[in-house]
C-alpha cells in the first residue's frame, strides 16, 4: 500500500496513482457522461489525449454534443479495463469547448497512440481536409477516483458509505 492508496476518492492527487497513470496513457476509450440538450443523460465513448493537466477529446463541427456541453459543461468520465480485477479511473470536471479550424492537435496525438504511427497518420490525413472544423473538448479534473479492487475499493466495500 502506498501513500496514494490512502487518499480519499475525489482527491485530484489520485491522478498520480499507478492505476490512473496507466489508464491515462492506455488505448482504452474514455466514456463521457453529460446532459443532452433535451435534458436527458448521454454517454459517449471516445478516444482521448491526456496533456498532464487536461483530458482532451475532439469531435467534428456540428456534433449535437457541442451545444449541450456548452450549456451544461459538468461531465463525468470513466476510463476502465475490462479485466479481473478491473481497474477504473473516474474523473469529474467541466468541459471547455473550443472551436478549431482544422484538426485538433490532440485528435492527432490520440490517433497515433490508439492506432500506431502509420495508421494514425492515415486517419489524421483523411480528416485534415480543406474547410474541416472541429471542437476541442478539454476537461480539467476537479474530482478523481481510482478503483483497483485490491487496495482501492468502492465505498461500501471499503467500509465507507
Amino acid at each position: 500500500m502506498t501513500a496514494l492508496d490512502s487518499l480519499p476518492q475525489g482527491d485530484v492527487r489520485l491522478l498520480e496513482h499507478p492505476v490512473a497513470r496507466r489508464l491515462l496513457v492506455s488505448t482504452e476509450l474514455a466514456r463521457v457522461a453529460y446532459v443532452a440538450s433535451d435534458g436527458t443523460p448521454r454517454v459517449y465513448p471516445t478516444l482521448f489525449h491526456w496533456t498532464g493537466e487536461e483530458l482532451v477529446m475532439a469531435t467534428f463541427a456540428g456534433a449535437a454534443k457541442i451545444p449541450a456541453l456548452r450549456a451544461r459543461p459538468d461531465v463525468a468520465i470513466t476510463i476502465d479495463v475490462n479485466a479481473m480485477p478491473p481497474e477504473v479511473l473516474l474523473i469529474r470536471g467541466r468541459a471547455e469547448v473550443t472551436d478549431v479550424d482544422g484538426v485538433v492537435p490532440e485528435y492527432a496525438l490520440a490517433h497515433y497512440r490508439y492506432s500506431g504511427p502509420e495508421q494514425g497518420a492515415k486517419i489524421v490525413a483523411e480528416a485534415d481536409q480543406p474547410g474541416v472544423r472541429m471542437a476541442r473538448i478539454a476537461v480539467r479534473p476537479s474530482w478523481v477516483g481510482v478503483l483497483d479492487f485490491q487496495s482501492r475499493l468502492p465505498g461500501p466495500l471499503a467500509g465507507k458509505d
